[in-house]
């Protein structure tokens, strides 16, 4: 009866400490749930920036299913990308680029149009980003459109034209660099605001940059791209003395 008991004991402790571990999340942790539909076999490589460089720090290899499971243990909100080798001979590795966090993280997207196609959920930083993105992608439309007038005012020796779009182009710009500013700071409280100051301009104005610095909360400031944001002000500082 004892031994029973005793037994007995053991698979209840068991079952406790089985429970516990599946209700404890681990903090450090991002899980990638998606699909790549359309696809039947391939790898699927998760990389992050390790020494100034994409590195793989997870993959998943795809046979019939479409669905995958990627993960990365993660301090903040970095950029990583997924990368896909098909097994077709296509030597063309597709890529998403993404802000990645802690928790859950869903990516579903197509095999023809795998970049452009993707949808991400869960990542606050990352919808950030995609805003930003769609806003510069207006830009750049309007900007190629003017250059593309531009020169053809110049082929046409019209030099009251080409003096227009010269203006526009210049007023474009400006206007492009404002509303960078202003997404940086307006979105301060997120570590997405670091990353787009240092990859669009790491050669602001240091006033500038001075403004968006003081609306960073600590969380923001210690993170990877908030200390690679006043190694850079810092040096704009040096420069600009």
């Amino acid at each position: 009866m004892k031994n029973y008991f005793y037994h007995f004991g053991i698979i209840v402790l068991t079952l406790i400490l089985t429970l516990k571990s599946c209700n404890t999340t681990d903090k450090s942790l991002m899980e990638i749930n998606g699909s790549v539909k359309g696809l039947r076999k391939g790898t699927l490589y998760l990389k992050k920036v390790v020494d100034s460089s994409f590195s793989i720090v997870d993959s998943f290899v795809i046979e019939k299913n479409e669905m995958f499971v990627l993960s990365s243990k993660i301090k903040d909100p970095e950029i990583f990308k997924i990368q896909l080798k098909k097994d077709d001979g296509d030597t063309l590795n597709d890529e998403i680029i993404f802000f990645g966090s802690t928790g859950k993280i869903q990516i579903n997207t197509r095999l023809n149009t795998f970049e452009s196609s993707s949808i991400i959920r869960g990542s606050k930083n990352n919808d950030l980003l995609e805003e930003y993105k769609s806003v510069s992608r207006k830009f750049n439309i309007q900007n190629l459109e003017l250059i593309k007038s531009y020169l053809e005012a110049q082929k046409n020796q019209n030099n009251l034209l080409v003096d227009s779009f010269k203006k526009r182009l210049d007023n474009l710009t400006k206007r492009r660099y404002l509303y960078t500013l202003n997404f940086a700071r307006s979105n301060a409280n997120n570590i997405v605001s670091p990353y787009i100051m240092i990859s669009e301009m790491s050669n602001a104005n240091p006033g500038y940059m001075d403004t968006i610095a003081k609306e960073m909360t600590e969380e923001v400031k210690k993170s990877r791209y908030g200390k690679l944001f006043f190694e850079i002000l810092e040096r704009n500082r040096k420069l600009n003395k």
